[in-house]
């Protein structure tokens, strides 16, 4: 009976950091070996970290890379790995190394490159025009990268055609809500077609805008799930795959004869390779038990996104502590909490900075939760330079009523201040903005927006309140009061001022936003939703009006299908209009 155990190496890669990088990967491979595995598969551009944006067009950095790939050939005395690395030749490649007893065995380069939502391939990479077939003893097995997968026809088609029966697929897939199940469906679908057991590894990690989530999977020749990593962390998963019973499943099912019938394998040649054994005879490792993982709810999995987005950002880019102002609503106490969760409490500061028109209730929530959470709290009045800014644009300003600019005065000065402690201290400024917010432009440049990352930027206000209530559960107590979820919002910037003063109901607001901020939809197509025309009308005017504020906004974590930033990019200068 023919068995290949798999290890799939979910890692953490830094962007740039290819020393590190390398001897993650090389730990790795130790970890591997010790337990008796044939193969190890990293995720895609492991040595680079992902994605290298423009540093690919830095020789030096290719130099590197080039470099280290041979360290870690060198350190797969005893196995085989394959790792996610930058070819170089003519042009370069997004490939995966095949490095089997110190030799690099194969090269693939990726064949299909996504230049769609955050990525941009093809700015950067040459596409792959055959497939990898190795033969590592007796099992022949087929690798790929990322989304040479996602297509029915492609790589995976032609290695399964050219007998391959495990598929080993190295990924650097970026999170966003209900990813895992669109991915899980995919793979059991290309394994059960293509009658072949499917391997998949995951990065995880966050890096910029991006969170890598992991939940690496194996599905054997029948589309069952065999074994899968967790997500939002680092790890090893080991599963042992009975590879006798793909011929077996093969022998049974006729669909690969009648497809190999109408197959052409010059549309994408396959190079196979067969790699020399170093398996002893006789196989006495004691078998790898199933272990069953359970995987987080779908407002958790987003939740656990923003924790890891935030750490990720806050360690890689050196920073000791992380700095919020807290204004006793939902908004700064969700990303309080999320950085607490992040780096711990010793490492977060909060500061109140109370105006004239600061409640009491607000005032005492954002203390009562400083206390809860453990973390140092300020408390930086912004009375007297509101008062000496007004007076001084007193004469700039005669003879007209106090509006919206007075307002905005207040939130500068709090954006302000948070900048200046910043400066002092070294803190991460964490803006608390919501999705909503930075939707219609209900928030002020260089004021609320100012900060190094805005945490929630991809979250609707209708699920901060989710991701409260989630937290709250989790804790079993109160973490957030419930004073702070029930509250009308409001940004308290003059007498009695409420969200809806200006903004439709959240719950009307974020599902016009989903619709025409998401999927694109047509003023037309929403109204036909039910919803009322002078209000769709409002909507579209504030999220089109507002780009030139979230061109200039903070970098935030992706946790939807279309975040601000990387995903959706619309010109700032734009006369088209809906309607």
């Amino acid at each position: 009976m023919r068995h290949l155990r798999l290890a799939l190496a979910q890692m953490n890669s830094v962007v740039g950091d290819l020393s590190a990088n390398t001897r993650r990967i090389v730990t790795l491979i130790d970890e591997a070996r010790q337990q008796g595995a044939d193969l190890v598969a990293f995720p895609e551009l492991a040595v680079t970290g992902y994605p290298p944006e423009d540093l690919v067009f830095k020789p030096s950095f290719l130099r590197e890379n080039q470099e280290r790939i041979h360290e870690i050939v060198a350190a797969t005395r005893g196995i085989t790995a394959v790792v996610g690395f930058i070819d170089v030749q003519a042009d370069i490649y997004n490939s995966a190394a095949v490095a089997h007893d110190g030799v690099l065995a194969a090269v693939h380069h990726k064949v299909f490159l996504p230049n769609y939502g955050v990525f941009d391939e093809n700015r950067y990479f040459r596409a792959g025009v055959e497939a990898v077939v190795v033969d590592l003893d007796g099992t022949l097995i087929g690798v790929n990268v990322c989304e040479d997968i996602w297509y029915p026809t492609g790589p995976i088609s032609a290695q399964a055609f050219s007998d391959a029966e495990v598929i080993v697929n190295i990924n650097a897939s970026p999170f966003h809500s209900g990813k895992g199940e669109e991915r899980r469906h995919m793979l059991w679908t290309r394994a059960s077609d293509n009658l072949a057991v499917v391997a998949y590894v995951n990065m995880v990690g966050g890096q910029d805008e991006l969170v890598f989530d992991g939940h690496s999977m194996v599905f054997d020749q029948n589309g069952a799930l065999l074994a899968q990593g967790s997500q939002f962390r680092e790890e090893l998963i080991v599963v042992d795959v009975e590879v006798e019973s793909v011929f077996r499943k093969r022998l049974h099912d006729p669909r690969r004869r009648q497809g190999l019938t109408h197959w052409a394998e010059e549309e994408l040649p396959v190079v196979r390779t067969v790699l020399p054994s170093i398996r002893s005879k006789g196989d006495d490792r004691p078998p790898i038990a199933p272990r069953s993982l359970a995987l987080f709810s779908p407002i958790g999995e987003i939740y656990e996104a923003l924790v890891l987005g935030v750490r990720d950002y806050v360690e890689k880019n050196g920073f000791k502590s992380a700095i919020v102002g807290l204004s006793g609503g939902i908004d700064s106490s969700l990303t309080a909490i999320i950085a607490v969760d992040a780096i711990g409490a010793d490492r977060v500061f909060g500061v109140s900075m109370p105006s004239r028109y600061s409640s009491d209730h607000s005032k005492s929530d954002a203390e009562e939760l400083a206390e809860r959470l453990g973390i140092t709290y300020l408390t930086v009045p912004i009375e007297e330079a509101f008062s000496a800014s007004l007076s001084m644009l007193e004469p700039a300003m005669a003879s007209t009523e106090p509006g919206l600019a007075e307002e905005n005065l207040q939130a500068r000065i709090r954006g302000n201040i948070l900048m200046t402690l910043s400066n002092k201290f070294g803190h991460l400024v964490l803006s608390t903005g919501n999705k909503s917010e930075m939707a219609a432009g209900y928030g002020t440049l260089y004021g609320d927006m100012a900060g190094g990352i805005a945490v929630i930027k991809d979250v609707l206000k209708t699920r901060v309140y989710e991701l409260c209530r989630y937290r709250n559960e989790q804790a079993g107590e109160p973490l957030i009061s419930e004073s702070v979820l029930t509250k009308p919002p409001s940004a308290e910037l003059r007498p009695d001022q409420k969200d809806e003063d200006s903004l439709p109901p959240y719950d009307v607001l974020d599902a016009i936003l989903e619709l025409y901020v998401e999927e694109d939809r047509s003023y037309e197509e929403i109204v036909e939703r039910g919803y009322p025309p002078e209000i769709v009308k409002q909507v579209i005017m504030l999220v089109d009006r507002a780009e030139y504020k979230r061109r200039q906004s903070a970098p935030g974590i992706k946790v939807s299908t279309r975040a601000f930033g990387r995903d959706r990019r619309l010109p700032i200068t734009n006369h088209f209009r809906e309607f």
